[in-house]
């Protein structure tokens, strides 16, 4: 069987929104190479050297390529891709060189050729994310592994936004919280929260293959039963009471979930946003404050910026 791909150069920050679009016109997988990869990840980080052949060739941007069967008629749905794609500047976020090309390749070059990107990555001081296909072992008790498999997710904890959400989550949890995890994605955030002794954890997507993968993943990693996965927009009807909100999505998004992530979180609950690009950093502060939240940290890596936020205890 033949595979076309679609691989779209793209800015690093647009990387898990092109992806995203690129899955639901129908991609059976992607596979990212980002300049950034090889910035983010410093000599040393955590005690561990940087094997710099594992990361990209690439200067700069990041090219995300998607990989589609035969039998799905590129003609009829590159107008959706390009369309989408071009919208997003919309919500913040710079899309670079923006080229798309299309070519040819083998099904047994395809099923292979993404998995090169992806090695055991320390994400965070005690969390190592590592791909499913590879072997790994904990360097030490206190390290908690993630296996995942990222060929059909989205947020493998390498993107600043994930990176960030994940340090954030790292300081609050403690153990028997309740957490609503939003876009989950590929589940990781829901699979970390579980992993450091979270009670019970909702994850939610409004996309179907996200949903999909983030069962899949968390299926994978054991004792993480106390994960429920479901379909759902944002926290509309949404009724659990929670002590932990989670949400790296687009900032345009996490500004229509703020109503509903004050009415569902327990007096001095942590909301904890990320996915937010400078440009709307100063908006998103203004609409968090007027719902009453206060800001306890803010993270930053390069443009990007999460936040931990509290409800204050009621008087």
């Amino acid at each position: 069987m033949k595979w076309n791909e679609v691989k779209v150069t793209t800015a690093s920050e647009a990387v898990e929104a092109v992806s995203n679009i690129l899955m639901e016109a129908g991609a059976s997988g992607v596979a990212i190479e980002d300049a950034l990869d090889i910035v983010n990840y410093k000599e040393d980080q955590y005690g561990e050297l940087l094997d710099r052949d594992t990361f990209t060739n690439l200067e700069e941007g990041a090219a995300v390529s998607a990989y589609f069967p035969e039998t799905i008629f590129l003609p009829e749905i590159m107008p959706f891709i390009k369309d989408r794609i071009n919208l997003l500047p919309e919500f913040g976020l710079a899309i670079g060189k923006n080229e798309i090309t299309v070519s040819e390749v083998e099904e047994s070059d395809w099923a292979t050729a993404w998995k090169k990107y992806y090695h055991p990555v320390r994400v965070t001081r005690y969390l190592t994310i590592v791909p499913s296909w590879e072997s790994y072992e904990a360097a030490s008790s206190e390290e908690k592994i993630i296996t995942l498999d990222p060929g059909m997710a989205f947020g493998t904890g390498t993107h600043p936004t994930t990176n960030l959400t994940l340090q954030a989550l790292e300081t609050v949890v403690r153990g028997g919280e309740t957490v609503l995890d939003v876009g989950t994605g590929s589940g990781v955030l829901s699979i970390a929260c579980s992993l450091m002794g979270a009670k019970e954890i909702y994850a939610y997507d409004l996309d179907e293959v996200a949903v999909r993968s983030a069962q899949e993943n968390v299926d994978m990693n054991a004792g993480t039963e106390n994960i429920k996965v479901a379909a759902n927009d944002l926290l509309k009807g949404v009724e659990h009471s929670a002590d932990i909100i989670v949400a790296n999505i687009l900032a345009d998004i996490i500004k229509l979930m703020i109503p509903d992530a004050w009415r569902l979180l327990k007096s001095d609950g942590t909301f904890i946003i990320s996915g937010i690009i400078e440009d709307k950093k100063d908006m998103i502060l203004e609409e968090i404050y007027s719902q009453g939240f206060e800001v306890d940290r803010i993270f930053q890596q390069k443009d990007w910026y999460a936040m931990i936020l509290k409800k204050p205890e009621e008087e």
